[in-house]
């Protein structure tokens, strides 16, 4: 009896070192180098990453998520960024917030003059996350890269997301081909990858982008509840597996485990589109571009700080996109 409970003690601990040491594994390979860096190609010393300060896991961190169409790319070549999100997360307060950046914001990139932010990150990681240091007013410590096929499994590998579409998407072209079509009805329903990739890439309404990046935001917090569930936690391993060769970012494992730590135990404390509506211009760059443009950066960086510093928001008496409709008939 008592060989038999060594045995089971003995499997039960192996299991569990196993299951660590695959998650370490797993997420010290995260962090790609020399060739096998999406940013291999970029010349130095922009395509060098710098060493990020120290986190003792008590300040504030902000991590800049970066998602890429690599469509059409040439290996070695570095897509523009397609979506842009800073993720701040206040260990203190146990509170995150997610800004969500315009593609076509026009900024000074350094040592490149003014182009659309989207085009920071062919200039490297380290370039992107000073561009939008500087835009925000904040440091950006952490930069997470990643692309459409990336999103996909993350999305699978956590079994998919219940969530409500807000109304009928449909977008064909022949130019992006069939796989890339979006075509999803209204209601709330599982999505896998595909059907999330298709959720946050859809911009054809009224208000083009500027929906698509609430759309965003909601959607990456369904997916980061999902991720922090029981049963994802559990499957962490696989999860990992499957998204690694997708990911490329700055963080080591230790941050990774305190960023973990800290994010099981926060809720949302807000999210908001940069820049915000009332701050909006339209420019034209000097071959005739239409850009964005902001009418006061000093205003937004205050509005930045406001964001960080207020209270939870109140629950909108509306269905927003991504609630249940048991949820909203609960709000109203």
């Amino acid at each position: 009896m008592l060989w038999t409970l060594a045995i089971i003690l003995l499997l039960i601990i192996g299991g569990i070192v196993y299951y660590f040491a695959e998650i370490y594994n797993q997420m010290d390979n995260l962090h790609k180098t020399g060739e096998n860096s999406p940013f291999a190609a970029v010349p130095s010393p922009s395509a060098e990453t710098v060493q990020p300060p120290k986190w003792e896991g008590t300040e504030p961190v902000n991590i800049l998520l970066m998602g890429v169409d690599a469509r059409g790319v040439k290996k070695g070549e570095v897509p523009r960024s397609d979506t842009m999100l800073v993720a701040s997360l206040d260990p203190v307060k146990k509170k995150f917030y997610v800004f969500s950046i315009l593609r076509d914001t026009y900024v000074s990139i350094p040592e490149h003059g003014k182009e659309r932010i989207n085009t920071a990150i062919t200039h490297g990681p380290n370039t992107a996350m000073q561009t939008v240091s500087d835009l925000l007013g904040i440091p950006i410590q952490y930069y997470v890269y990643t692309d459409f096929q990336g999103f996909i499994k993350l999305v699978d590998a956590v079994g998919g997301v219940d969530y409500e579409v807000e109304k009928d998407m449909v977008y064909k072209t022949k130019a992006d081909g069939p796989e890339y079509d979006i075509d999803l009805k209204k209601g709330f329903q599982h999505l896998d990858g595909s059907m999330a990739l298709q959720y946050v890439r859809f911009r054809h309404d009224a208000t083009s982008d500027f929906t698509r990046t609430e759309r965003q935001r909601g959607f990456l917090k369904a997916v980061a509840d999902k991720v922090i569930s029981t049963t994802a936690i559990i499957k962490l391993p696989t999860i990992l597996s499957q998204v690694t060769p997708y990911i490329d970012t700055n963080l080591d494992v230790n941050d990774m485990w305190k960023l973990a730590t800290v994010g099981y135990d926060s809720s949302m404390g807000g999210s908001a589109q940069i820049p915000p509506m009332n701050l909006l211009t339209e420019e034209k760059t000097s071959g005739g571009s239409a850009v964005l443009g902001i009418s006061s950066e000093n205003k937004l960086k205050e509005f930045v700080q406001d964001t960080l510093a207020g209270p939870e928001p109140s629950p909108s008496p509306d269905a927003s996109p991504g609630s249940s409709p048991s949820a909203s008939a609960g709000s109203k």
